[in-house]
């Protein structure tokens, strides 16, 4: 009886150890379609370009009247955190508008928040299909148009994605974006 409540614990111990052990975010594990679209300088911008680096995701569109003002503040104040920590990272904003969300329509919505473009790209350059089976298969976040509205349905997460373009976290990124925490996941992944 004593050895196999030894060994219990043992085992607890051990898993315990084994999830904590390396200090990088595993949450996930879904690879980022291939992809290159258009961003707000009309440049395209690929999966190929964030090789190697780490990244921050989430969903917007300009003419959003619910989550998307909320989301892009947090997300700016993401990117001034990181800035002062002195940590890289990639922000990368997809339209789910993208009828409606040119280049310069995303540059002149960003341009409210007071952003820094050196290394946050908003992208546009598909089609609204394109974008949620990219979205689904991706990030296995849903996203679809509202039938009494012109609005757009969609997630308020922000997504880690490390070096190798594997989502491995996301993030509430509403009322709760937990900043620090992930200043410090960005940090293991590039650590």
């Amino acid at each position: 009886m004593r050895k196999a409540i030894l060994a219990g614990m043992l085992a607890i111990v051990l898993v315990v150890t084994a999830a904590c052990g390396s200090g990088k975010p595993n949450q996930l594990n879904y690879p980022v379609q291939p992809f290159e679209y258009m961003n707000q300088d009309e440049q395209m911008v690929s999966l190929t370009d964030l090789q190697g680096k780490v990244w921050l995701a989430n969903f917007i569109f300009t003419y959003c009247e619910t989550v998307c003002p909320t989301m892009t503040v947090n997300m700016a104040e993401l990117q001034k955190r990181l800035k002062s920590a002195g940590v890289e990272a990639e922000l990368i904003s997809f339209s789910v508008d993208p009828e409606r969300d040119t280049p310069a329509a995303l540059r002149s919505y960003l341009e409210k928040f007071d952003v820094d473009f050196t290394n946050w790209n908003a992208l546009t350059g598909y089609t609204f299909d394109e974008i949620k089976s990219f979205i689904l298969r991706s990030f296995k976040a849903p996203i679809s148009n509202d039938a009494a509205s012109d609005q757009v349905i969609h997630g308020t997460a922000f997504y880690l994605v490390d070096q190798s373009g594997t989502v491995v976290a996301k993030y509430d990124g509403m009322e709760n974006t937990p900043y620090d925490k992930i200043v410090r996941d960005v940090k293991a992944l590039q650590g």
